[in-house]
């Protein structure tokens, strides 16, 4: 039998300072694997110096390979470069924070040989703050709702993925690309395993409450229509109400305890049902802006520059 190769992917954006010790970690892990390996090292165009260090620690070491972008394209767009040059027959995808421990890595490769082709890392005891652990619960629940997936707030991407799942994910053409949702929705047979997860290291996180504002709206919008259907339900339910207030009010006027109209119900009847149009059209607004993002068909990333990959 050939020799199993691993590949490991990570997006890097903004740990200058993690990565000599990631892949000093790596290199040790990989080794004692005994097999064949490789560690991509995808640059998503970081302020800092990131791609000169990853180009001498590639120099130092030809398993190490970098990649880097013209600009910054997200995360998710970054580990699908990373993912369409790994040549392994088991991928490994992590940050590159060092809060994906790869002394995890030989536990979740020991429950692929259960016959999974996804092992998932759950990080059972997270090491961030509590406002972020709390609104990361409150955005799964949302996304789950939301895009009929079933989302798991300690599952984030890293895991060990067969060639043929990779394979899939890659045929997937979406431009919103969000990696957790797009596993759930491949399908084949997963697993979860707890893991340690660490502080981390250096730097802080590239999302903002912005960034993941967007991210979720971008989420939702790509994976479901379930937004439109709970406008469909919003506007029957607010039309029901108004049918019995206008009914209720119609017999208040045959009774005669009406004698005069109200201005300032018409006024804020009229800004009401105006709000509730704005916010129905804003949404098949979304819809179309994004189709229309799809449509163009631009690239989900562009390469700059290279390092020891055997492409270049």
């Amino acid at each position: 039998m050939s020799p199993i190769k691993y590949s490991v992917v990570s997006p890097v954006y903004g740990c200058l300072d993690c990565l000599s010790e990631l892949c000093k970690r790596l290199v040790k892990v990989l080794e004692l694997q005994g097999q064949l390996y490789e560690i991509i090292l995808v640059d998503d165009k970081s302020d800092n110096k990131s791609w000169q260090l990853i180009k001498a620690l590639s120099s130092q070491n030809d398993k190490i390979k970098g990649i880097e972008l013209s600009r910054n394209f997200g995360q998710h767009n970054a580990i699908t470069c990373g993912l369409a040059h790994a040549t392994g027959d088991w991928i490994i995808i992590m940050d590159c924070d060092l809060q994906d421990q790869p002394e995890e890595i030989p536990n979740l490769i020991a429950k692929t040989e259960e016959g999974f082709d996804i092992v998932l890392a759950s990080r059972a005891n997270r090491k961030d703050g509590f406002f972020k652990r709390t609104g990361s619960k409150l955005f799964y629940a949302i996304l789950s709702y939301l895009t009929d997936t079933k989302q798991d707030h300690t599952v984030a991407n890293f895991g060990v993925y067969s060639k043929r799942a990779i394979a899939a994910l890659l045929s997937m053409e979406d431009y919103l690309r969000y990696f957790p949702t797009m596993v759930q929705w491949v399908g084949f047979e997963k697993a979860k395993l707890p893991v340690n997860h660490a502080s981390r290291e250096a730097g802080n996180s590239g999302y903002s409450f912005r960034k993941l504002l967007r991210l979720a709206i971008d989420n939702i919008i790509s994976f479901s229509d379930r937004p439109l259907k709970l406008m469909i339900y919003f506007g029957l339910l607010l039309s029901s109400i108004s049918f019995l207030i206008a009914f209720y009010y119609f017999i208040l006027y045959q009774l005669g305890e009406i004698v005069q109209l109200g201005f300032t119900s018409l006024i804020l009847s009229i800004w009401f049902l105006f709000g509730i149009a704005f916010i129905i059209l804003g949404t098949i607004g979304l819809y179309l802006g994004k189709t229309f993002e799809t449509v163009k068909k631009r690239p989900l990333y562009i390469v700059k520059d290279t390092s020891n990959l055997e492409n270049e």
